[in-house]
């Protein structure tokens, strides 16, 4: 079974708030901290910051998307 996809709007990625499925190193919480665009519009980076450690970790912003591995908001 297919699981179902975040829906998300680039345009409002930035201060997003996100849980990981599976925490990493006790890091479950997230938001998105930075954000760049090019000039047609299309994120080009997209970092998130763990709200415990302060770690900053690049992604793709798509990987979001995957309910698999994020939850919007904090859970």
């Amino acid at each position: 079974m297919k699981q179902p996809l975040n829906n998300i709007n680039p345009a409002k990625l930035k201060h997003s708030k996100w849980t990981a499925v599976k925490p990493v190193n006790k890091e479950k919480h997230f938001i998105v901290s930075r954000v760049k665009y090019d000039d047609d519009g299309d994120v080009t980076l997209c970092e998130l910051e763990a709200v415990l450690t302060k770690r900053l970790e690049s992604i793709d912003w798509r990987s979001l998307k995957d309910c698999s591995h994020w939850i919007q908001g904090w859970q």
